[in-house]
């Protein structure tokens, strides 16, 4: 009998630490979860040449204020408009670099800019930009067509087409898409990249994101988010 009684015992005692280790345990996935979706750093690092070494600057600083930014350009987007710097005027954009016919990474990249644009469809601030490296061959109507095909929302998501040179000149020497480091190239050397960039209101760059990587996108959206918190 006391045998018995003392099985009984043992098996509530046994009960009740499992519920509390288990309890404890989704207490702690519930804090990993919450500490995810808020940004590492009180502000967002910003970068100035192709190593992606990050300086920690303050919004509205002198510093920041002399800091790398984007220089103006003049492009082509796929309902014939005229894209310039003008047009991302105190906005936030993520951009990268693709072609309308390539079937390697740029059908997962279009994936997850789609992805982004959905998350920030009806946020005005919010605008994204992918510039075509073969601009000899995505024309305007190229271009459009593509966009139909993949969801793109005009004047959200601007697919652009221009000259080669200043695609090629803004992406390698003032986007720095390109890994390659120390290796000089020319026009005639394809360019070609998973990256996303996120670019500020006042057109520096304020993260590097692979974009095919489902939790850099998603650290992406965070930072987006981070960043509209800024001065």
């Amino acid at each position: 009998m006391k045998l018995l009684l003392g099985k009984k015992i043992y098996r509530i005692l046994f009960f009740f630490l499992f519920v509390i280790t288990f309890s404890c345990k989704k207490q702690i996935k519930k804090e990993n979860i919450k500490i995810a979706e808020t940004s590492r750093v009180e502000y967002l690092p910003y970068y100035k040449d192709e190593t992606f070494t990050p300086n920690w600057l303050k919004p509205g600083s002198k510093e920041e204020k002399k800091f790398h930014k984007i220089p103006d350009f003049n492009l082509i987007n796929q309902l014939g408009d005229s894209i310039s710097e003008k047009t991302f005027e105190n906005k936030i954009f993520i951009t990268d670099f693709f072609f309308a016919t390539c079937k390697g990474i740029c059908p997962k990249m279009t994936s997850n800019m789609f992805k982004i644009q959905e998350e920030f469809k009806n946020d005005s601030e919010i605008l994204l930009l992918s510039h075509s490296v073969m601009p000899s061959v995505d024309n305007v109507e190229v271009l459009k067509n593509y966009a139909e095909n993949n969801g793109v929302i005009d004047k959200k998501w601007h697919l652009v087409t221009g000259d080669k040179k200043q695609i090629y000149n803004l992406g390698r020497d003032y986007y720095f898409v390109e890994n390659d480091l120390g290796e000089e190239k020319s026009i005639d050397d394809f360019l070609h990249t998973e990256n996303f960039l996120l670019i500020d209101k006042k057109k520096h760059i304020r993260g590097i994101y692979n974009g095919l990587n489902r939790a850099s996108i998603a650290q992406l959206i965070t930072d987006i988010k981070s960043l509209q918190k800024e001065l």
